[in-house]
């Protein structure tokens, strides 16, 4: 991590969308809270917003998944069938809920992961709301 990062972080979504969501789930799902675990909530939810948006993906179904990880967890969410309805994303999505299964971090791991897919399906909701905010004006 770069504390020498400017704040807010000059990222475009480009550059979002190529950093590795699996690498930061891995490292900050069952961080303490600091660095790390800022780089999952900030770039990392603002990243999967990214690439989740660009697939079609809606807010309500990813809200709907990190639900599903708080009831079941990650281990179960990541045996769906379609953890999400497109495709795409559901590869996508499951290979990030496997990653956070593989570190059996128990309950914890798993409302922290809840909490982040949410934190995904409000910036996806901001960036659709903004677009048609954009378009009509």
């Amino acid at each position: 991590m770069n504390d020498d990062a400017p704040y807010p972080p000059d990222r475009t979504d480009d550059e979002l969308a190529r950093l590795d969501i699996t690498v930061l789930l891995r490292y900050g799902l069952t961080a303490e809270p600091g660095n790390r675990r800022t780089a999952l909530f900030g770039d990392g939810a603002a990243a999967a917003a990214v690439i989740l948006d660009r697939l079609g993906t809606e807010p309500r179904s990813v809200a709907f998944l990190a639900d599903t990880v708080r009831a079941g967890g990650l281990a179960r969410a990541a045996e769906l069938p379609e953890p999400l309805p497109h495709p795409e994303a559901a590869v996508l999505v499951r290979e990030w809920l496997r990653a956070g299964a593989e570190l059996a971090g128990g309950i914890a791991a798993d409302d922290t992961a809840a909490t982040w897919l949410h934190a995904v399906a409000t910036v996806i909701e901001v960036k659709r709301l903004t677009r048609a905010r954009d378009r009509s004006a």
